[in-house]
Parts: structure tokens; C-alpha cells; sequence
């Protein structure tokens, strides 16, 4: 292994060893942590790859952090690029959940304990809507994906469909638009 790929994959892991600690609320709130480290700073994914990696994290059974890190690591540095993303994703998790646990059980019934999380869930609630702003700027287009958008919260919220059929309802929608789309585009390529 040459030098600049040893440091490629050092740096993946790093880079989410540093993110793994502060996304309280879990691994929604990471995503404009991850967005900012990984597009930002890194440039190692263009801002439509990274929501991609969302969208696949979300509808991939399991953590939405740890797949998120996965996904990434493997656009980034193939496999050992997602078996170290997700052990610099877990790795902290991991430590800070076994002291948390321990250090839960000593001060559950304190009230300043009770009123940190209050103040938390607030801020956690804050972060999850900055990804999902940061979501709808970069996934809506058009005017068919803000339709698709609507039309599927309406399913969600209203009707309550299960978010696996919206999944795979959203699949087979962008399927058939691209379909009936790349004729049209040929076409009009061809004119010119």
C-alpha cells in the first residue's frame, strides 16, 4: 500500500472519529456535520454524492450513522475506506456509551441531569431540521422532485404508508422519469 492511500484511509478514519462523538441525537444530526468534513473541507464528495450516501444510509437496515460512514468511506477509499469510516464512526460511540451507562446509573435522579436533557432535545431537534433544510436544497431540482417530495410527505404524514414503500415508490419513480426523460433529452440534443 503506497504512502498517499495509507494517508487517505488515516485521514477517513479520523475524520470520523472527530464527528462520531458529537452527534447527539443520532445519525440525522450527524449529516451536516459529515456534510460540512466530508464536502467542505475535504472535498472528497461533491454535495449530490453525500446526499446520495444519506438517502442509501437511511433506507439500508441499521444505524444511519454507521451506514452513512460506510457509504462515504467506500466512495472514498473502497473497502478499507468503509471498514475504517465505520470503526472511527463506532469506536467512540462505543466508549462514550459504556461511561455514559455507567455514569447514567450513578446520577439518574439528580435534577440537573434531568434538565441538561431537556435542554438537549431542543438542540437535537434544531440539527435534524439543518439537514433536513440541507437535504431539500441539494435533492429538490426540478419541479417533478419538489412534486415527488409533496406527494410522498402526504403519504407519510396523512396516510401514514410505510417509509419502506415510499422507498421503494421513490426508486421506481426516479426509474421511470429518467426513462421518459432521456428520450426527450436526445432529442433535443439532436436539434441542436
Amino acid at each position: 500500500m503506497n504512502k498517499n492511500r495509507l494517508y487517505l484511509l488515516l485521514q477517513l478514519f479520523w475524520a470520523f472519529m472527530k464527528i462520531s462523538p458529537v452527534t447527539f441525537g443520532g445519525g440525522f444530526v450527524m449529516m451536516p456535520l459529515m456534510k460540512k468534513e466530508v464536502v467542505e473541507k475535504k472535498k472528497w464528495l461533491k454535495d449530490e454524492e453525500i446526499i446520495d450516501s444519506f438517502a442509501l444510509a437511511q433506507s439500508a437496515p441499521g444505524s444511519v450513522a454507521v451506514n452513512a460512514a460506510a457509504f462515504v468511506g467506500y466512495r472514498v477509499g473502497g473497502v478499507s475506506g468503509a471498514l475504517l469510516a465505520t470503526f472511527g464512526m463506532m469506536i467512540p460511540t462505543f466508549i462514550i456509551v459504556i461511561i455514559l451507562s455507567l455514569l447514567f446509573i450513578a446520577v439518574r435522579d439528580n435534577p440537573h441531569v434531568e434538565a441538561a436533557f431537556m435542554g438537549i432535545r431542543p438542540a437535537v431537534v434544531a440539527l435534524i431540521l439543518y439537514a433536513a433544510w440541507g437535504t431539500v436544497r441539494s435533492a429538490i431540482t426540478d419541479t417533478f422532485t419538489l412534486a415527488l417530495m409533496i406527494v410522498a410527505l402526504f403519504l407519510l404524514a396523512i396516510l401514514h404508508v410505510h417509509p419502506v414503500l415510499m422507498i421503494v415508490a421513490g426508486i421506481v419513480s426516479g426509474i421511470v422519469i429518467k426513462k421518459t426523460k432521456a428520450p426527450k433529452e436526445k432529442s433535443a440534443s439532436a436539434d441542436k
